[in-house]
């Protein structure tokens, strides 16, 4: 278990952040009027959230260096 964790730990870091932070966007800017797709549930947002998460901390890592 501790290889996967250590591999994809910003993988990892990066859905964990996005979730809290989509539920932040949710709570308090939010949409009230219940229309808007991604924050009129906060399963919606937080999901859309770790999806972003993932993403800009993913591509974040290590790069490999082209072999000659």
């Amino acid at each position: 278990m501790k290889p996967f964790f250590r591999k994809h730990r910003l993988g990892i870091a990066g859905i964990l952040t996005g979730a809290v932070l989509g539920f932040a966007y949710y709570y308090f800017i939010g949409c009230t009027t219940g229309t808007c797709p991604i924050t009129s549930r906060p399963l919606n947002a937080v999901l859309y959230g770790m999806i972003l998460g993932y993403l800009l901390f993913s591509s974040a890592g290590k790069t490999e260096k082209p072999k000659p």
